[in-house]
């Protein structure tokens, strides 16, 4: 590099999208660059401790955060739940998970609108805020990952860089299916009712908040898109071997990731590393995320069944961990470092979530997927129609049915040989440095 650059990123507050930014922050640092996060305040204090800098926003009203914590009552508990990562996004989909159990074409209504109109509701509490942080800090090149637009990352003059942390079913295209629907690309039956219900739900509202876009000074959005395409560079998060490259062409502003793992340091926990050690037999990881792990009756569920078996797992336990017990062939925590499991284990049962989808096949790990809700059921599809795992039913599925699929898989050497060599293939492609050179090579225009 001739010159260091400010890089100002701002991720969705979930684990996923941060974690992308973090990985690629990290490079860029070590580039001698300089990264500022624009993280939701919840993050506080947690990328400081990993080197970079904070200018952080929040993305609900103070007011509103105050007469909640009244309401509850429990000034104890509230701030406890206000000291986690993303507790934004865990509360929010704690009032609307049974609306997982319903088909993806219900779901819009019950979830999808709900969550695209408290997404756009942040975004309008975070405008003064992020206007102020990019006075502040001046950036070189701004890095959204997130799903809606923010309009003062589109005025600040400097290069916008967008990356997709979710299955490329976002980006659209007429012969594939719609997103969030979990369809069959080879099946179209039912794309254009999704369709037309999507639009009668969301056509409004989109509207509406396009017009809001462009009274910030930010460029109109494309018809029903919540969020612009760059005209600098995007970057999508995806497998080749699963992209659906053959029926969407993209453009040449379009760069696929194939993954986009932050390297971690040391080793597993002491408690961990020896479960993993000891014992004979295949090692299974399991996890529905960070939300879907705290639907606890279902988790008890999975727990059971599985135990049954004669395999070992890793279970993360999510946020109500203290809430149920393991038996002895599980050992589990609320939180796992994945990126450092998941080279041990031979098998992941997860929720489809697109940073674990792609982690999967970045350590060349088939899957068992359980969607509950977004681009999940579009991962869980393109898993099981390419072959790469098998895709269940999460509420509906029969304890045979989990045990059978578990066992499949495992059985499976010709699969799980081809999983080892896609491994192989994807971390050679090294997407967290390619995505740090594609930021890089955006600031430098501005420099010129």
């Amino acid at each position: 590099m001739s010159r260091a650059s400010t890089v100002l990123f701002m991720p969705e507050s979930a684990y996923g999208p941060t974690n992308n930014c973090i990985g690629i922050g990290a490079v860029l640092r070590a580039r001698g660059h300089r990264v500022v996060f624009a993280s939701e305040a919840s993050w506080k204090g947690r990328l400081e401790a990993l080197g970079f800098e904070e200018d952080l926003i929040d993305l609900a009203p103070p007011a509103d955060a105050a007469g909640d914590a009244a309401a509850d009552g429990d000034a104890a508990a509230d701030a406890e739940a206000s000291a986690a990562a993303g507790q934004f996004w865990t509360d929010f989909v704690k009032e609307t998970a049974p609306a997982f159990r319903l088909p993806t074409i219900e779901q819009l209504e019950q979830f999808i609108l709900p969550t695209w109109q408290a997404l756009l509701d942040g975004a309008r509490v975070a405008q003064d805020q992020l206007e102020a942080v990019i006075d502040r800090q001046r950036p070189d090149v701004v890095v959204e990952d997130n799903v809606c637009a923010f309009p003062a990352l589109l005025t600040t003059g400097a290069p916008f860089v967008r990356i997709v942390s979710c299955n490329p079913l976002e980006l659209g295209a007429p012969n594939l299916p719609p997103k969030f629907s979990g369809y069959p690309v080879d099946d179209d039956s039912h794309w254009q009712e999704f369709r037309v219900e999507y639009e009668r739900l969301h056509r409004d509202l989109w509207a509406e908040f396009d017009e809001w876009v462009r009274s910030c000074g930010a460029p109109g959005l494309a018809d029903l898109e919540f969020i612009h395409e760059s005209d600098t560079a995007n970057m999508y998060v995806y497998p080749e071997v699963v992209d659906y490259t053959d029926r969407r062409p993209v453009g040449s502003r379009w760069h696929r990731l194939e993954s986009c793992v932050r390297e971690t340091e040391g080793g597993l926990p002491p408690g961990l590393e020896e479960f993993v050690r000891r014992g004979d037999g295949a090692l299974v990881y399991l996890s529905l995320g960070s939300l879907g792990s705290a639907d606890v009756g279902l988790m008890e569920r999975l727990v059971s069944t599985l135990s049954r078996t004669p395999h070992r797992y890793v279970v993360s336990k999510g946020p109500l961990a203290d809430t149920y017990s393991l038996p002895d062939n599980m050992w589990g925590a609320s939180q796992v470092p994945q990126t450092q499991l998941l080279p041990h284990v031979d098998l992941v049962i997860t929720h489809g979530g697109n940073n674990t989808t792609t982690e999967s096949f970045h350590f060349g790990k088939p899957m068992v997927v359980l969607p509950l809700f977004w681009d999940q059921h579009d991962n869980a599809q393109r898993v099981a129609e390419t072959g790469f795992g098998r895709r269940l039913s999460t509420y509906e599925h029969g304890d045979d049915e989990l045990v059978a699929a578990v066992d499949g898989l495992l059985a499976n050497d010709v699969l799980r040989t081809a999983m080892r060599r896609i491994g192989d293939a994807v971390r050679a492609r090294r997407g967290v440095e390619r995505a740090a050179t594609i930021i890089e090579e955006a600031a430098l225009r501005r420099a010129r």
